[in-house]
């Protein structure tokens, strides 16, 4: 695709050698398939016309108004002979042209191959597969360089609710243009988010210590406990190692979009254990695991717990209080299962 000075506008589109036999050749079936829906119509009415003559009239003017005859049908009384369906057509008093096109013709002569078509090595990188070629029909390039921008289709804009209370879940705002939502309540928003920062050489039967981060997505601190998952447990199915936690609770500082940019914030003081949190920086903390493996397979060393966190719906409507003050949001202990796959043992 050529440069362009400016950013604003569109690309340009590549233009085909064959556009004007491509035209010609809508034009020339588009009425064909529309006679071919009258007809499937007209057959369709037929059928229903014997034992019900009121609903087939009422049917059959809705449909002939669809196609631009509902003014002669409308005097008719219900019931009576359709004489018109029979010279039923586009429009009425519009003569059907006849649009003839010429066939297309063999060539004798074709391009022919390059010199180098069987001895050059295929590098299939630079060839297209079949769903890129069949993606631009007016083209098909068989090359990767060939391979033009598409026009983003269509897409619709849907609203989703909870199946059990009901509410909004997610709203997109109603302007096409627009990114936004106006309501966007998805549990990634809330739940602390886990995640594996540093992984030492992990092998059979031996203790090895784990880095893994703690992330508060809320303004409000939160509370988070790491609980090992018991022996009946059913979702701790694909575990392969023995995990050991923390025990004390961890506490996450409200997150702050300005914080990170403040250099001269104090941090809070929250007396953490150097033994279990390894560091501490706004709204995140690492803290440390230590992983047994149990079985001496190929396969990737996985560990599963639960963790335990409050949450407090803020976007819930306040109740005063009897006292003339404000109720704070009641906290709620929420419980998820976290499984995390910590590579393969270490020769």
């Amino acid at each position: 695709m050529a440069d362009k000075s400016v950013a604003s506008g569109g690309w340009q589109e590549p233009e085909n050698p064959h556009t004007q036999r491509i035209n010609k050749l809508i034009e020339y079936y588009q009425p064909l398939a529309h006679r071919e829906k009258q007809e499937r119509d007209r057959k369709k009415m037929a059928r229903r016309r014997q034992g019900m003559p009121l609903a087939f009239s009422q049917h059959t003017i809705h449909v002939v108004e669809k196609y631009g005859l509902g003014t002669r049908l409308q005097r008719q009384r219900p019931g009576g002979p359709l004489s018109s369906l029979a010279g039923l057509s586009l429009k009425e008093g519009e003569d059907q042209k006849e649009i003839t096109i010429e066939p297309a013709q063999a060539l004798d002569e074709v391009e022919p191959l390059p010199e180098d078509c069987y001895t050059r090595p295929v590098n299939l990188p630079e060839v297209t597969t079949l769903r890129q070629r069949l993606l631009q029909p007016d083209f098909q390039p068989a090359n990767a360089s060939q391979l033009h921008p598409r026009h983003k289709h269509l897409l619709m804009k849907r609203s989703l609710r909870c199946r059990k209370c009901e509410h909004n879940l997610s709203k997109p705002e109603f302007n096409p243009t627009s990114i936004k939502f106006k309501i966007q309540l998805v549990a990634v928003s809330y739940i602390p988010e886990v995640r594996i920062m540093s992984i030492p050489n992990l092998r059979y039967m031996k203790e090895s210590q784990v880095l893994l981060t703690l992330t508060n997505p809320v303004e409000n601190i939160t509370h988070v406990t790491l609980v090992p998952c018991e022996e009946d447990d059913p979702d701790d199915i694909n575990s392969t190692a023995k995990v050991m936690v923390p025990s004390k609770e961890l506490v996450l500082a409200g997150k702050d979009a300005a914080a990170e940019y403040d250099e001269l914030a104090e941090p809070q003081d929250f007396h953490d254990d150097p033994d279990i949190v390894a560091f501490r920086k706004s709204n995140k903390i690492g803290f440390f695991i230590k992983v047994i493996p149990q079985k001496e397979e190929d396969g990737d060393v996985t560990v599963s717990f639960k963790i335990r966190h409050d949450f407090r719906n803020l976007a819930a409507p306040i109740r005063p209080s009897e006292e003339g003050g404000e109720v704070p949001a009641e906290a709620i202990w929420l419980t998820h299962h976290v499984e995390l796959r910590l590579g393969p043992l270490a020769p």
